[in-house]
């Protein structure tokens, strides 16, 4: 009887664990959720991993004025494909994450006034729900969701990462 328990403990446990990496997505009219940046503390440090079948690397800086700056950087055979500017923030109460893209020459992919934005949903511990992307740290370990769309199809891409030193 505790072997059955202990199974349906761990199987339980497990379950719990692939539900806190969903990656949920509300309409485009929706508005974001309101959150506190100071609430993401937990995503600051450097962190080091994989991603897109190359080498990622993520830099988040602690918060100041309501707002948290990130850079991404992704590499491929040990040369820079690209990299991304990223900014938490809260807006009248509301939380977005807001990147804008540079290839390897440091032209943007976005227009000027544009920024690809992650609207906030929910968070529960240390996991952060943004429409689109999720991030849910485990101790040194950073896991990144993220939704894609390419060529009229979506799928879902990880990135892992271990926090480490500079």
């Amino acid at each position: 009887m505790k072997t059955l328990l202990f199974f349906f403990a761990g199987l339980l446990a497990c379950y719990g664990n692939l539900q806190a990496q969903d990656v949920l997505k509300v309409e485009k009219n929706e508005p974001a959720n309101t959150g506190k940046v100071e609430d993401l503390h937990w995503i600051s440090g450097y962190w080091k991993g994989t991603g897109l079948g190359g080498d990622v690397d993520e830099l988040w800086l602690p918060q100041m004025d309501n707002s948290m700056v990130g850079i991404f950087r992704y590499a491929m055979e040990g040369e820079l494909v690209f990299s991304e500017y990223m900014h938490l923030i809260e807006e009248k109460g509301l939380l977005y994450l807001k990147i804008k893209h540079f290839g390897r020459d440091l032209v943007g992919w976005e227009e000027k006034e544009e920024w690809t934005t992650f609207k906030f949903i929910k968070s529960e511990g240390q996991t952060a729900y943004f429409s689109g992307l999720t991030f849910h740290r485990e101790n040194d370990q950073l896991t990144i969701k993220l939704l894609i769309n390419s060529k009229g199809t979506t799928h879902e891409e990880s990135f892992v990462y271990q926090k480490t030193g500079l």
